[in-house]
């Protein structure tokens, strides 16, 4: 009788020990998890979203979201969808650099689908039917514009934004009228600059703003009206990526662009061939998702 109280005794500790391990494995594993996911979230991450011809931009930083930018309205379920498989609940900062359909078309979807933080426009409309639509969206859910100010700054998690424009605008061209935003992560540089034309980047460097820059996303899909090689001198990017429509009209990026990159050694990662370009940085290092592209203008 001992000897089987013993038995089960024996067996009972067993099945303890055995349970405590299994405890500690999955505890481990949890904790694995929440680690990586930690370090996962403390990383810079930037997608360059392909959104066709237009411009859309999502930059995460410390479970932060901001997006530059909303595409065209023909890509406004692709950006949605995209937006929700990056599981995004709300977007802290919605920025609309300037009322042209390709970076405004699906800006009433996304304050209709998402909760918004802040939403930051240059003091300057239209009377299309797109902007009208972003309008009643706004109205909507009760949500003001924010006009950016020179130099005002913000964070989004840890990493430091600042703007730069809108600067020297004019009415005729609502490009420039362009928000201009460069972020600051570590040592890393990243500079967003809507459809900022030669004009607006020549007054930024009359105010001697400091325009440095590890990745620089072209101005006007690379139009040969931006990026003047008096800019490219300022920036000196190690990197520079375009958002363009593969086969679009305007033949972006213009030959006259794509030729001062090429002759600066700089490398052109571009919507059109690499799709969605993901740009991650901890601060020091700078890793893309994909090979950079050709020097070949947009029209082929």
């Amino acid at each position: 009788m001992l000897k089987r109280t013993f038995k089960i005794f024996a067996s009972f500790l067993a099945l303890v020990f055995i349970l405590t391990a299994c405890n500690m494995n999955v505890k481990t594993s949890s904790e694995k998890f929440q680690s990586a996911s930690n370090e996962y979230n403390a990383k810079l991450k930037i997608h360059y979203i392909d959104v066709g011809q237009g411009d859309s931009i999502l930059v995460q930083k410390n479970y932060s979201n901001m997006l530059i930018d909303t595409g065209t309205n023909d890509s406004t379920e692709k950006l949605i969808s995209y937006l929700k498989k990056q599981n995004i609940k709300k977007i802290d900062y919605l920025i609309l650099t300037h009322p042209h359909e390709d970076h405004i078309g699906g800006a009433d979807a996304v304050i209709k689908n998402f909760d918004i933080g802040k939403l930051y426009m240059p003091k300057v409309g239209t009377s299309t039917r797109t902007f009208k639509d972003v309008l009643m969206a706004m109205k909507n859910k009760n949500l003001k514009a924010n006009e950016p100010q020179l130099m005002e700054n913000f964070k989004l998690g840890d990493a430091s934004c600042v703007f730069y424009g809108p600067i020297d605008s004019e009415k005729k061209d609502l490009n420039t009228y362009s928000i201009i935003l460069k972020l600051t992560y570590g040592n890393t540089k990243f500079l967003f600059t809507g459809d900022a034309q030669a004009q607006n980047e020549r007054a930024m460097i009359s105010n001697g703003y400091d325009l440095s820059t590890d990745v620089l996303k072209l101005g006007h899909h690379g139009s040969r009206t931006s990026t003047t090689n008096e800019f490219l001198d300022k920036v000196n990017p190690k990197y520079a990526v375009v958002s363009c429509g593969k086969g679009n009209d305007y033949g972006h990026p213009h030959k006259q662009t794509v030729n001062k990159l090429k002759s600066r050694n700089i490398p052109l990662y571009r919507t059109d061939e690499n799709g969605t370009i993901i740009c991650t940085s901890d601060g020091k290092n700078i890793i893309f998702n994909c090979n950079p592209g050709d020097y070949r203008s947009g029209r082929r």
